[in-house]
């Protein structure tokens, strides 16, 4: 009896040690938290024409709308001066999209359609054909098609109107086609370098031992605290594809720095998980000065000649709020500052000023960032 009770035991402990140290949890995916680096998208920009507005295209004196329509008219064979163009169904637009990484010839993206000029909404419109370029200034897609903006605006003619959401932009789903792909030797590399979102050596660390373990070999160098250069394994010479398959999936658990993010415009405050505090005594209170105005009118008697006179009075009272003096001991945990500081009643925009002002005694053990 007493044997199988030892052998549970030891069972148990190696289970609890087990999941202590590989909490699924707190370990995340490496395709979540980092990249292969080459493997990106590209920006596509180009400028087009959007047709078919109901009166809420660019006014007239928009010259370079003008010209484009003159332009793209005489492409087609219809020849018109540009001082008898008076239209106001035509925008200018500019078409900006992403091009995903491995895009092939005839894939089709989406892309995002913003008023250049003065038009009021796009709703209803339909883009003429547009090339996009990237960056080396070649084109890589073309996008045309009907545009979806999902709002409206309407407008009387006294100049009231009621809007919903930004009419002047919308996206066209799979509305460019691929014409060039972004030359790729991927399949063909030996070695590839995998490059964390957010930069710390504890992690980088981490994912290195994480693929040499799921390798069975010394495969990775650690380069710096995002980088990490994995050698191509023989067995995997021509099957990067599999390679990556079998490490993006890895869980491991990534490391971060102590930080306070506040946002002093909205009051938004976000505490790290490993903020500590030393030993430190706060004490917050509010001073609310209340002024009301009253207006005393003296009206004279009847027949006594006299005039009405109106005179301002004023109260003015103050309020301090007698706050508590609060002790926090050194080393306590983000739970327990929360509820220290909840118990004195502080609001939001309160907590900023208590950080900053925590931070500046310097007893604040993590980064202070102000967004």
């Amino acid at each position: 009896m007493e044997r199988g009770y030892f052998k549970f035991l030891i069972l148990f402990i190696a289970l609890m040690i087990g999941v202590f140290q590989t909490n699924p949890l707190l370990a995340v995916r490496v395709k979540d938290i980092a990249d292969v680096e080459g493997v990106r998208s590209n920006q596509l920009i180009g400028y087009g024409l959007v047709i078919g507005l109901n009166g809420t295209g660019d006014k007239r004196g928009t010259q370079f709308t003008i010209q484009s329509l003159v332009n793209m008219l005489e492409r087609i064979g219809v020849a018109v001066n540009s001082r008898d163009v008076k239209v106001k169904n035509v925008a200018a637009v500019v078409v900006t999209a992403n091009l995903p990484s491995f895009t092939k010839v005839g894939s089709r993206i989406d892309v995002l359609v913003s008023s250049l000029g003065d038009a009021s909404s796009l709703q209803g419109g339909t883009l003429l054909l547009s090339p996009l370029r990237a960056a080396d200034g070649k084109i890589y897609a073309v996008a045309q098609g009907p545009i979806s903006v999902g709002g409206f605006s309407v407008g009387g003619a006294a100049g009231g109107g009621v809007q919903k959401n930004h009419p002047t932009v919308g996206r066209i789903i799979e509305g460019a086609l691929a014409e060039r792909e972004v030359p790729s030797n991927f399949n063909q590399k030996d070695s590839l370098l995998i490059t964390l979102h957010n930069p710390d050596f504890t992690t980088v660390s981490r994912l290195a031992r994480a693929i040499n373990d799921r390798l069975g070999e010394d495969s990775t160098d650690p380069l710096d605290a995002r980088t990490v250069r994995l050698k191509v394994p023989h067995r995997f010479q021509g099957k990067i594809v599999e390679l990556m398959a079998s490490i993006e999936n890895l869980d491991i658990i990534p490391d971060m720095r102590a930080k306070v993010i506040l946002d002093e415009r909205t009051g938004t405050v976000v505490i790290g998980e490993n903020v500590r505090i030393s030993t430190i005594a706060v004490s917050h209170g509010n001073l609310s000065i209340e002024i009301k105005e009253r207006v005393n009118v003296s009206q004279p008697l009847p027949f006594s000649g006299g005039e009405t006179t109106v005179t301002p009075e004023s109260d003015v009272s103050v309020k301090e709020e007698k706050a508590r003096l609060l002790l926090m001991p050194s080393g306590i945990d983000i739970g327990e500052v929360v509820r220290a500081l909840n118990a004195i009643g502080i609001s939001p925009r309160d907590l900023i000023a208590i950080f900053q002002a925590i931070k500046a005694a310097g007893a604040l053990q993590a980064s202070l960032e102000i967004i």
